[in-house]
């Protein structure tokens, strides 16, 4: 089938014969893999002011200032401000009112003798959308999956291109986000973080262009803080005991701060646990994510508001099954790991429906779950036609599983969750969330304080006061 959508080679052409656009190129560590095909493809004289690949450390020290980690992005960050400014200082007096300037850097570390594992490298590129503006910035971190130095190096080449002539000629950040794996695909590299910032992207929210970064497949995973700063999640989780609850949170509920809390109360007990740095997260599925192939953006975004009042990271993965996430925080941290759920999620894990594509089934998936001493903490179920609780202890799984579940729980990889509120057992996220959608003010009172004061001020999750008969349920902070 043919296609209008320009190949590498072409891109570099258009760049190096557009004369509006002049810049630099900055690349560490896996060679000057970017800026040559802007010069095998000829008339790099007309984008190329500077090309400059500083291997030496002392060299580099010497241009851009020590520092602690080469391939990080404190490094990437000062080579760009570095370049920019010196490139402007020089430029801008004689071609300034012509010409928009950019620079691209790179710090990249590539598959070498010494070097077998952990490929990757952070990317940059700092430039004007019209001459004489303030500059505009795009960041991102690349893995590199290729098991062949020279395919790395391939790959760091075109995603380069891809990256510098989408941003020159404003595809918009969506269509940047998967313009990245023009020839290219994610078998090759994997992207998980990028952030736009500058007054060309000053309506941009980074927290949805993490969202688009799994969404297109370039990455399983993306991560921010509660500030809605994106970060990358190997660092976040490097070293660290990890505890993750797993939610739809649609809304936050007085029950998810308690499982959460008294989760957290028993992780930190734990031996190996002492005197840690724990990292606690609040992780939610794509599919959590779709409606139909599609993500609605103000649903996402008014979760995530909400979710920023417990305090946490929030960690968005394509991780449908427990034992891939598991395997994922396991590459990053050999420290204790722990899962919160509910007695029904811990049931859905018991069910062998969802192991068929394993070769080993349940016991394959169970074998790469509880790795490294992982363990869940579960919290109890009411039902709510019984009235029956269900804790750990008097959980009852497939007879043919029972003895499975008796062995995990008395080795004390799934510890029930204790000195729980009775009180909360009988709130249901969807049942909050429809009395919500309904006008029914009862709703204000199975949430926190804080959330319901959002969702009221805010009008949340499609949150309509004017659907009470009478006056809006008051959220007090008290």
């Amino acid at each position: 089938m043919q296609s209008d959508r320009l190949d590498t080679h072409q891109k570099a052409v258009q760049i190096n014969l557009d004369r509006t656009k002049y810049g630099t190129f900055a690349e560490i560590g896996a060679g000057q893999e970017v800026a040559r095909w802007f010069f095998r493809v000829g008339g790099a004289a007309g984008t190329i002011a500077k090309s400059i690949s500083a291997y030496d450390m002392t060299v580099s020290d010497a241009m851009y200032g020590a520092c602690g980690r080469y391939v990080s992005r404190q490094r990437l960050e000062t080579m760009l401000d570095y370049e920019y400014h010196q490139m402007t200082h020089h430029l801008a007096p004689t071609r300034g009112e012509s010409t928009r300037f950019f620079v691209f850097a790179d710090t990249v570390v590539a598959k070498s003798y010494s070097r077998k594992d952990d490929h990757h490298g952070w990317m940059g590129l700092r430039f004007q959308t019209r001459p004489g503006a303030e500059p505009s910035q795009i960041i991102l971190h690349v893995s590199l999956l290729d098991h062949e130095t020279i395919l790395q190096q391939e790959a760091i080449g075109i995603l380069g291109v891809n990256l510098i002539y989408s941003a020159l000629y404003g595809t918009g950040p969506v269509a940047l986000v998967r313009q990245l794996l023009d020839e290219l695909s994610t078998e090759r590299i994997e992207v998980d973080l990028i952030e736009f910032s500058g007054p060309g992207f000053a309506h941009v929210d980074n927290r949805l262009m993490s969202v688009e970064l799994v969404h297109c497949g370039l990455s399983n995973t993306a991560m921010f803080t509660p500030k809605g700063q994106v970060v990358q999640p190997a660092e976040a989780f490097h070293k660290r005991p990890i505890l993750m609850l797993r939610g739809s949170f649609r809304p936050v509920t007085n029950l998810t701060v308690d499982m959460l809390n008294r989760a957290l109360a028993q992780f930190e007990q734990e031996p190996a646990n002492l005197h840690e740095d724990i990292v606690v997260v609040t992780e939610i599925t794509l599919n959590n994510l779709l409606a139909g192939n599609a993500i609605d953006n103000r649903d996402f975004l008014d979760r995530v508001d909400l979710l920023r009042t417990l305090g946490y990271p929030v960690l968005i993965s394509n991780f449908g099954e427990f034992y891939r996430l598991a395997n994922y925080l396991q590459r990053h941290t050999s420290k204790l790991i722990g899962l919160v759920m509910g007695v029904p999620i811990l049931r859905q894990i018991f069910e062998e429906k969802y192991y068929t594509d394993l070769a080993g089934g349940i016991l394959e998936s169970f074998g790469r779950l509880f790795k490294n001493d992982l363990k869940l903490y579960v919290y109890p179920h009411l039902d709510p036609g019984t009235g029956e609780i269900t804790t750990t202890d008097n959980l009852q799984m497939a007879p043919k599983l029972q003895h499975l579940y008796n062995y995990l729980v008395e080795n004390q990889h799934i510890r029930p969750i204790r000195d729980y509120k009775p009180e909360f057992l009988s709130i249901l996220s969807r049942d909050v969330y429809r009395r919500m959608q309904e006008g029914d003010p009862t709703w204000v009172h199975q949430v926190p304080p804080g959330v319901a004061l959002l969702i009221c001020q805010d009008h949340l999750l499609g949150y309509d006061p004017e659907k009470f008969a009478t006056s809006p349920p008051v959220a007090t902070t008290k």
